[in-house]
């Protein structure tokens, strides 16, 4: 039977491949426990992206439950590989890079570990440029301050105290993110359970809460066909007794302002509509107007399979949400203390936090609907949590928030985007990059990509990107688990002529076609229309081409 922790028995400290950062974690000095990992998933769960994640399905007309059941079993599928490709950091104690030289090789390693850590890199400026300014929000309430319009010198200096912060625990090693992690984790599900509470005090109900999501599941206001009639519907955000909150409406057709009339809840009769016509709608009360939203049109109810499809696009997109995690998770369970604690503590860990938060994200928003005077239109909800605590008064309730924000962001940012990176820029020159540098490249990147002005497009950038890392994370399981079973040769990993140097060139040629074949399938589909559907599922698609590709490919290589 093999054993379960695998020891280094040679000195290999004179190998370019080899450092410290790098080398196998003695059995000793795995202290990480059942609920160090839980807690270290609790960290990294709770963060802004996560309490939007139902927000985005429930727009697109899905209900609040229909949306928890996606994410839930999204990370219940998710945590799966995660725990395979765990399994070998708990056994042979290195992280992804240098695992990843039995599957790609010790030189073909470093492209999708690069790419891994390039993705970290983005999301760490980004998560930064955040946590910055819920600084700066403290600051302004703190000083009784305005807040300036666009950026200001205020956002910048926050921004440098946050990444600070940030640098402060790569620099002190991974016992301290093992600390930060177990200590954030307490206090930010408290945070979650205060938020619900204050939502179900203020609404009056915990069924009246929910109720409030049929209000956001419908746009704004439609137009539909009915009897060779064109009407418009137009639906008002209601207050609990169910009266709207808007008494005037406004037209604009086809940019042409149509003057404010007597809302009612009856369909309204307008011309008919064509193609090119576009109409936008405006809400307001005697204190407050709405933003302005578009007027969608009514098509054909939905068909049982366009529904079945329209799940599966959801849940190809919440798989994703950790996908780039799953491939270096082994950065984390090297310092496991045995399989049963990685096993437990992911499972115990990633999906109940990302349902529970997900739900608080949920909760919250339907309570501020009816709590909130303001809220005229589905639109102008508080989707996201720094939208709903500025609508606070309270100073002293904006800065214990944004507080409980700083450790989400912090604690989400230091083990999904620096652990990876750090690993993968020192596996680049294991002898001149350690951990610490490679952390403080990863800093300097996030800066580089100036975050404050590439929020939104470098998100969806990344998102591409981490599709395209499915088909690595196909390669590495099956590698691990089917070609090599689960028996790799620990002293090899940090030899140049090693078997894992696959005849001296470092690259293991099956495994690159794997990839890039597998990433054109999962990617291909943004700008060729016939392989769309994949490009819909990409990550299952990517995973599955890759998988049995390099399966099949490396069996003949070995015959």
């Amino acid at each position: 039977m093999s054993k379960e922790i695998v020891e280094l028995q040679e000195d290999l400290s004179s190998s370019p491949l080899y450092s410290e950062d790098l080398a196998p974690v003695p059995k000793e000095k795995r202290t990480w426990s059942v609920l160090n990992l839980a807690a270290l998933w609790v960290g990294m769960a709770v963060c802004i992206p996560t309490y939007l994640l139902a927000s985005y399905m429930i727009k697109t007309g899905l209900s609040w439950w229909e949306a928890l059941i996606i994410i839930g079993v999204a990370n219940l599928i998710i945590t799966v590989p995660m725990v395979l490709n765990g399994h070998a950091g708990v056994k042979y104690g290195v992280p992804f890079p240098v695992i990843g030289r039995s599957s790609f090789g010790t030189k073909g390693i470093n492209i999708p570990s690069v790419i891994r850590g390039i993705v970290a890199c983005g999301w760490f400026g980004v998560n930064t440029w955040l946590g910055g300014l819920a600084i700066y929000s403290i600051f302004i309430a703190a000083t009784g301050g305005e807040a300036a319009v666009g950026l200001s010198i205020g956002q910048f200096v926050s921004f440098a105290i946050f990444w600070v912060f940030n640098m402060f625990f790569i620099w002190k090693g991974t016992e301290s993110i093992k600390w930060l992690e177990e200590y954030s984790a307490p206090i930010l599900i408290i945070m979650g359970l205060l938020l619900i509470g204050w939502g179900w005090n203020k609404a009056g109900g915990f069924g009246i809460v929910l109720e409030q999501s049929q209000q956001l599941e419908r746009p704004v206001a439609e137009i539909y066909q009915e009897s060779n009639e064109t009407f418009l519907q137009i639906n008002a955000i209601t207050d609990k007794e169910g009266n709207p909150k808007a008494d005037s409406y406004q037209l604009t057709f086809n940019g042409k302002e149509l003057g404010w009339n007597t809302l009612s809840s009856s369909p309204i009769s307008i011309a008919e509509l064509n193609e090119n016509d576009s109409y936008q709608v405006q809400l307001k009360n005697e204190k407050i107007t709405s933003s302005i939203a578009d007027v969608s049109v009514q098509t054909e109810q939905a068909s049982f399979g366009s529904k079945i499809w329209g799940y599966l696009i959801w849940l190809t997109a919440m798989v994703g949400f950790w996908a780039t995690m799953s491939l270096s998770i082994a950065d984390i369970t090297r310092y496991s203390s045995s399989q049963a604690a990685q096993v437990k503590g992911q499972f115990i860990g990633l999906p109940g936090t990302m349902m529970l938060y997900s739900f608080v994200g949920i909760f919250v928003t339907c309570a501020a609907v009816i709590n909130f005077d303001d809220v005229l239109i589905a639109n102008d909800a508080p989707w996201d949590p720094i939208s709903l605590l500025a609508k606070f008064d309270s100073a002293w309730v904006v800065i214990i928030s944004q507080i409980f924000m700083i450790i989400a962001t912090l604690s989400t940012n230091i083990a999904a985007n620096v652990i990876a990176p750090a690993n993968a820029f020192s596996n680049l020159s294991p002898k001149l990059i350690s951990f610490r540098t490679g952390g403080i490249i990863t800093g300097i990147i996030g800066i580089i990509i100036c975050p404050w002005l590439l929020l939104n497009e470098i998100q969806g950038l990344l998102i591409d990107i981490s599709a395209v890392l499915g088909p690595v994370l196909a390669i590495l399981v099956c590698d691990y688990f089917i070609i090599r079973k689960k028996e790799i040769q620990l002293a090899d990993l940090y030899k140049e002529n090693g078997i894992y140097s696959f005849g001296g060139s470092g690259f293991n040629k099956v495994a690159i076609i794997s990839l890039f074949i597998g990433a054109f399938i999962a990617i291909g589909g943004k700008w060729i229309p016939v392989m769309e559907s994949l490009y819909s599922v990409s990550w299952f698609s990517g995973f599955i081409i890759s998988f049995f590709l390099y399966y099949f490919l490396m069996k003949k290589q070995q015959n």
